[in-house]
């Protein structure tokens, strides 16, 4: 008598790549500064933290909080209101952190609350009016509507003088 082994997996479809199934997909992280929401790419994003004080740094921008000290990590903090021209934050208990890693340097970003984790298809991701004329949207990857709400997606690494970011590799040596 001969057993014969089952195979309980489902057969594998060769050729299709399981996320060209999807669609192209990305969840962010959507925040609040005053009544404008935005969101950042979530594989960007390593902590959340409640408002701490920062140490200001002499002839920074005004947009520059100052600096945090993160495990032994000196991390940049920037006022997002202050940098769309909106106004100075006045941080208090409820506003938050969002500590984004950018290549090997890391910053802090200071916004009034965190509101959600979206799940957006890249197809949904609109396009930013008067981009190419306005250099001051090439922080934006593009707007989507979510519950009637429309959401800009920024690209941190656009937002800041990249040369006011500590560089990681260059502080370990």
């Amino acid at each position: 008598m001969t057993t014969q082994e089952t195979n309980d997996q489902p057969p594998i479809e060769q050729g299709i790549d399981a996320s060209s199934q999807k669609g192209d997909i990305k969840q962010y992280i959507s925040f609040n500064v005053g009544q404008e929401i935005y969101a950042v790419e979530i594989t960007t994003v390593r902590e959340i933290k409640g408002w701490i004080p920062t140490t200001s740094l002499p002839n920074s921008p005004d947009y520059m909080r100052g600096v945090i000290n993160m495990r032994g990590v000196i991390v940049p903090v920037f006022d997002l209101r202050t940098r769309f021209s909106r106004g100075h934050t006045e941080p208090g208990k409820s506003h938050v952190v969002i500590i984004v890693k950018l290549d090997e340097r890391t910053i802090g970003i200071l916004v009034d609350a965190v509101s959600d984790i979206l799940t957006i298809s890249q197809e949904d991701i609109l396009s930013v009016p008067d981009k190419d004329v306005n250099p001051e949207y090439a922080f934006m990857e593009g707007l989507v509507s979510v519950e009637d709400k429309m959401v800009a997606i920024i690209k941190p690494r656009m937002l800041f003088d990249i040369n006011l970011i500590p560089d990681l590799d260059a502080a370990a040596a």
